[in-house]
């Protein structure tokens, strides 16, 4: 029978059926009826589709959640002691390729929305100031609405949109969108035993196609445009926010209890005076306390640092020589008393540590005039003096009039401390949110680092929540992801000349920025698909992507876990350009981009490994470790041409410690097809004893008739990788398509 143009076999009746004459089936193939009739094509490709019962486990909810649109091969090879091997290729998309750029672009928007109304609370501030929280408000004011239009649109799109085709890269509102984004996953099942499962991450190379690459990628762009700053981090901006908060608390407090301890001073009641004292003493010692912060030091240093700087370019500035500060109200200015006058122009470190040294000395002064007021007092009454309405009258002036000049400078140097904590916390939150909000680069630049990361971020994702699910029945990989991190390894094949040059600046940062993401794995609602889906929050420079796992399953996991422990990640990134580019890159070109990103993601790759050694000894495979990093080191170094080894041991390396493999080329469908089915075929030999004679057979098998021709398929819509013969002439052999798999 025909259904459109899909021609079905029946299925074969199983042996096993019940008495009932039920009948089961493992699947049934299908192929195209114009394949049928295509006179170039001798082979007909039949696509096995599994029947639902087999996997169990493919279909529990957590999978579903993370999978969608599978496409299915199955093949038999035979190994070197005459078993056979059954193995399955799945390729699967999945929806974080669009769910997590939405949250990501929502969480920027709230983000921003939040720095405006952050900086419009810092009140009045001096003109140098307003003019650069105006300037970082309209900055977030123009990236809001670029990312509400983006996310708009994307909105529009139909909810179960899980993939972008390569022909799709350039289009400005999926820039946040990873291209052709898949699961390249393996079951490999030998006699007697169960299957295992290899998987492989593979998408487009996280990059700005739309702004394209004329100028360069993210690397050499914001090494041109990033200009020198303080460099105050979003960490030391909490803490500036918290501190302003305190003073804004205490200060008040202080200078209430000071006028409190003048006014018990008419009562002449030591008891009463010394409860007073008491209270002032605890909330000046606070306040002292909160200002004694190493970051309120440095901010006041880095002001004096860009007022001099400032200075000498003639621009702007306080007859203070603070460019930011806030400003010193008009009562000291008239008084001649600002709190910010200075007698050179060289900034002295240990002022700041005199402005809340004299609050202390100031107090000190007024405890130990209290101390007086009342030893003279307690004389007075051993001596049975009596105490009349005229005495107390006489003794009352020259206890306010002592005190009160102590209570006036308390409050003067409380407020000098005040002002200059003011002026160097807002200064570090102006500086913090402006290198927060644009990297210190123009607009376009930072919007084209959160759209490669956003990419970069979606295909990390959708790798850990494989890498979670099926490490649940295996202790050790459960132990190692929250005692040691996450490794996740990038292997690309761009080249180093052209555009792919900026492709790969775009790829080295975004891989970068993922150092600063961190997992979580949360207790799910229910087991119903949209409540398993990940979550993306906090900020940039800390999100966490938290995956929820169903009640029942959630409960196995360690405490660690359980209790909301962070699991970090550890990103590298290896690069060998394999096509005729690189060809003219390293005959004519530049290929230190390629060679310094190796060399440094070696080293991260052995720091992890160290770490691993360090926090659990008996993880298995540790001992071959040792000998790989040494082999991958030597690879690196010898700088031969196309050096595929580099990426193979590299992926060994990954493997062993149980990380995630992430694989991509310009768009993940020519390029990356020859890798996966390289690295398939080789884990089928090295792993399983393919036989050697059969290992050529099974790769062009793979290539002609597999998963990844479907891939090809979906986004061009012919059933032929992007080569020419002469291109391939230029290709390294294992990386060559057979014949009449491309044109």
């Amino acid at each position: 029978m025909t259904t459109g143009n899909t021609l079905f076999c029946s299925p074969a009746e199983n042996n096993n059926s019940s008495s009932t004459g039920q009948r089961s089936f493992l699947g049934f193939p299908s192929f195209s009826i114009r394949d049928l009739f295509k006179p170039k094509e001798p082979n007909i490709s039949p696509s096995l589709r599994l029947h639902g019962s087999i996997q169990d486990r493919e279909n529990s909810p957590m999978m579903r959640a993370a999978l969608c649109s599978p496409v299915s091969k199955v093949y038999r090879f035979q190994s070197s002691d005459q078993r056979w091997l059954l193995v399955r290729e799945q390729m699967s998309e999945t929806p974080l390729a669009f769910s997590l750029p939405k949250q990501l672009l929502t969480a920027l928007i709230q983000e921003h929305t939040d720095r405006i109304q952050e900086l419009n609370d810092l009140g009045d501030l001096s003109p140098h100031c307003d003019v650069m929280r105006h300037d970082v408000i309209s900055q977030c004011s123009r990236l809001i609405g670029c990312w509400e239009e983006t996310l708009t649109q994307l909105h529009t799109l139909p909810v179960s949109s899980c993939f972008k085709a390569s022909s799709s890269k350039r289009q400005k509102h999926l820039q946040f969108v990873p291209t052709n984004l898949h699961t390249q996953r393996m079951e490999v099942t030998q006699a007697h035993s169960p299957g295992v499962w290899y998987e492989v991450i593979t998408f487009g190379a996280p990059a700005d196609h739309h702004q394209g690459f004329r100028h360069g990628g993210l690397k050499r762009l914001m090494e041109k445009h990033t200009h020198s700053s303080v460099p105050f981090s979003q960490s030391e901006g909490s803490r500036a926010r918290s501190l302003l908060g305190s003073v804004a608390q205490l200060q008040p407090l202080v200078f209430g209890l000071a006028e409190e301890l003048l006014s018990v001073s008419l009562e002449l009641n030591s008891h009463t005076l010394q409860d007073a004292l008491h209270r002032l003493t605890q909330q000046t010692e606070q306040f002292v306390h909160a200002l004694k912060d190493q970051l309120v030091q440095n901010a006041l240093t880095s002001i004096h640092s860009v007022s001099s700087s400032t200075s000498c370019n003639g621009g702007h500035a306080h007859s203070n020589g603070l460019p930011c500060d806030i400003t010193p109200s008009a009562a000291n200015q008239e008084a001649g008393n600002s709190p910010w006058q200075r007698r050179d122009t060289e900034y002295d470190e240990e002022e700041w540590d005199r402005a809340w040294v004299n609050v202390t000395m100031s107090l000190a002064c007024i405890i130990a005039m209290v101390d007086r007021l009342i030893g003279r007092e307690e004389v007075m009454s051993s001596e049975n003096q009596e105490v009349t309405g005229e005495t107390n009258s006489r003794n009352t002036a020259p206890w306010q009039e002592q005190l009160l000049p102590l209570v006036v400078t308390l409050r003067d140097c409380v407020r000098e401390a005040e002002l200059k904590a003011k002026a160097a916390m807002t200064h570090v939150l102006l500086q913090a949110a402006r290198n927060t909000t644009v990297s210190l680069t123009p607009e376009h630049i930072t919007h084209r680092r959160l759209a490669v990361f956003s990419q970069a971020l979606s295909a990390l994702s959708c790798g850990f929540m494989l890498k979670l699910f099926g490490a649940l029945e295996d202790p050790e990989i459960l132990l190692q992801l929250h005692t040691v991190g996450l490794l996740a390894q990038f292997e690309g094949l761009l080249s180093t000349y052209g555009d792919e040059v900026g492709m790969l600046e775009d790829m080295e940062v975004g891989v970068a920025d993922l150092s600063d993401v961190a997992f979580t794995v949360t207790e799910a609602k229910s087991e119903q698909t949209e409540d398993l889906l990940p979550t993306l929050s906090g900020t940039w420079g800390s999100y966490v992507v938290e995956v929820p796992l169903p009640p029942e399953t959630f409960s196995l996991l360690p405490g660690e876990m359980r209790d909301g422990g962070l699991i970090r990640v550890h990103p590298v990134l290896f690069n060998i350009g394999i096509n005729q580019q690189q060809s003219l890159a390293e005959r004519f070109g530049d290929s230190c981009l390629q060679e310094r990103l190796n060399q440094q993601s070696c080293e991260r790759l052995k720091t992890y490994c160290s770490l691993l050694r360090d926090r659990l000894p008996r993880t298995a495979g540790l001992q071959s470790l040792s000998d790989l990093l040494s082999s991958l080191e030597r690879c690196i170094e010898t700088r031969r041409r196309k050096n595929v080894e580099v990426l193979w041991i590299a992926a060994m390396v990954c493997r062993e410690v149980k990380g995630v493999r992430l694989t991509s080329c310009k768009s993940a469908k020519d390029r990356t097809s020859m890798s996966v089915t390289l690295e398939q075929c080789v884990l089928l030999r090295e792993r399983h004893t393919l036989a050697t004679h059969n290992f050529s057979t099974a790769l062009d098998c793979m290539r002609r008739d597999g998963c990844r021709m479907e891939n090809v398929q979906k986004n061009v819509g012919r059933r032929r990788f992007a080569f020419s013969s002469v291109q391939l002439l230029t290709f390294p052999k294992l990386y060559r398509p057979p014949d009449g798999s491309y044109g």
